[in-house]
């Protein structure tokens, strides 16, 4: 069972990677693939080895792909600026994610509205 210290510990430090990584993405990437995207949330494995970090994309489906594929090839320096302004001597690896919690959101209460007009 994990101690409540580590478990706070790795909280503190999605959020803290989470504003790094989205500072990042905002301003310091050159890479045309990268459309307007924004990091939703980071989630740290309990070895804190590795880092999975939601991205929320403005486009169509294409344009999501399209700069997922650039935070993938951008990874390894986005790591690099994270362990630098941190102060981490092991950086987790960062596995980049399409959040797609908004969109199932809006079409559970699409579905709703159409139960709700159904049954009154």
């Amino acid at each position: 069972m994990e101690r409540r210290g580590q478990k706070y510990h790795r909280e503190r430090l999605g959020e803290a990677l989470r504003e790094e990584i989205e500072t990042i993405v905002e301003g310091e990437l050159g890479d045309p693939r990268i459309g307007l995207a924004s990091v939703s949330s980071v989630v740290i494995a309990e070895d804190a080895r590795s880092a999975r970090v939601f991205v929320n994309v403005e486009g169509d489906e294409g344009e999501a792909e399209r700069t997922l594929e650039g935070l993938m090839a951008a990874g390894g320096f986005i790591r690099r600026a994270v362990a630098e302004r941190l102060h981490l001597r092991r950086p987790p690896e960062l596995v980049f994610q399409l959040d797609r919690s908004q969109q199932y959101g809006s079409r559970i209460n699409e579905l709703l509205k159409r139960a709700k007009k159904r049954s009154g």
